[in-house]
């Protein structure tokens, strides 16, 4: 058999990262993109019917106070707004960016790191800027003590859970491993956003431009460490 040249081999690699740094550069794009959409929406309070009546679906009718559900399920929607809580996820990188400079994969730890933190400062900044008012509508089933748009909760669990994904995924070699990652980062990031809304203390449109916006970020990181690797790849050659 022979063998393609190593020339034809390099340039098949190359227009794969290339593909790749295209295809994560317009999903980041287009979750930014949908942000802005989505907060233009806010500031101009187009979003306010479709806000009321989907935080009502999940009020007993007749009485707001009430959600939907047995007292038990109430308290389970609590265990889940948890893991969208600044120490559930501050304990959770931080152990993971532990685990991968153990393990030295330092440019994961780092990219990880980086990505979080800078997405934290940004959902901060955000919150002041627009600083809408948490729902009124019915009573707050959890302690909260910022604005309301975007939801940090929802943002960060989508930028720790996505990004983490990420980076599990690149050190996986089976495909299914990889899908199975994916897809309990985006279950755990849905299930936290649902969870603000049900216990009253978010907007549904709040949620939805977290998720776009920490989905913008996990992407950006996921391109930072695609950059990197290739880079460190092609000045080993």
């Amino acid at each position: 058999m022979i063998s393609p040249p190593q020339g034809s081999w390099l340039r098949s690699v190359r227009e794969r990262l290339e593909f790749r740094t295209l295809a994560l550069i317009v999903a980041a794009g287009a979750c930014l993109w949908a942000f802005l959409e989505i907060s233009d929406d806010v500031s101009e309070n187009d979003t306010a019917s479709l806000d009321r009546t989907l935080l009502l679906a999940l009020r007993t009718p007749g009485h707001p106070a009430d959600p939907i559900g047995s007292r038990t399920f109430e308290e389970a929607m609590r265990d889940v707004t948890a893991l969208g809580g600044f120490t559930f996820l501050t304990l959770l990188v931080t152990l993971t960016v532990l685990a991968l400079l153990f393990y030295r994969e330092r440019r994961q730890a780092i990219v990880l790191a980086a990505t979080v933190i800078a997405a934290q400062l940004s959902a901060d900044l955000l919150k002041g800027i627009y600083a809408r008012p948490r729902p009124d509508l019915v009573p707050h089933g959890s302690y909260v003590y910022s604005h309301s748009f975007p939801s940090g909760h929802s943002m960060l669990s989508a930028v720790v859970f996505l990004t983490m994904a990420a980076i599990l995924s690149s050190l996986q070699e089976r495909r299914s491993a990889r899908v199975f990652i994916l897809a309990v980062a985006v279950l755990l990031t849905v299930a936290v956003g649902i969870s603000r809304v049900y216990l009253g203390v978010h907007w549904p449109s709040d949620v939805v431009a977290g998720w776009t916006l920490g989905a913008a970020w996990a992407f950006a990181g996921r391109l930072a460490l695609s950059v990197w690797r290739s880079r460190s790849e092609a000045a080993e050659r």
